[in-house]
């Protein structure tokens, strides 16, 4: 749910706001709010179904659920690094966050599901 609060709050603050500084047609402008709001949502209801998950008594229940999650994550994190990359004028201090959050999430998810039944 932090990934949620803090995508959004960046978007509000810094990413949005450029967009109607610049001359981009409405429709793109129209477009990038979207998206960014829809990637805001799953990220809140990602932490929505990880809460609700890490209360469920039968592991098997969760197991696929949480290895989804990881490769979304995964290939969200791949997908940054990738254009972080392509930009050229990134530094790679740039992915620090991102990846320690995300890979934070990843290893968590992982040890919750390699807890054994009582």
């Amino acid at each position: 749910m932090l990934f949620a609060v803090t995508h959004t709050l960046n978007g509000l603050g810094t990413a949005l706001p450029v967009l109607n500084s610049t001359t981009i047609d409405s429709s793109t402008k129209t477009i990038f709010t979207y998206i960014w709001h829809v990637i805001g949502i799953e990220n809140l209801v990602f932490g929505i179904a990880l809460i609700l998950m890490a209360f469920q008594r039968k592991l098997e229940k969760v197991k696929f659920t949480a290895l989804v999650i990881i490769s979304i994550l995964i290939f969200r994190w791949v997908i940054i690094t990738l254009f972080t990359f392509l930009d050229g004028q990134s530094n790679l201090m740039d992915l620090l966050p991102d990846t320690f959050a995300i890979f934070t999430v990843v290893v968590l998810l992982l040890f919750g599901i390699r807890v054994k039944n009582k």
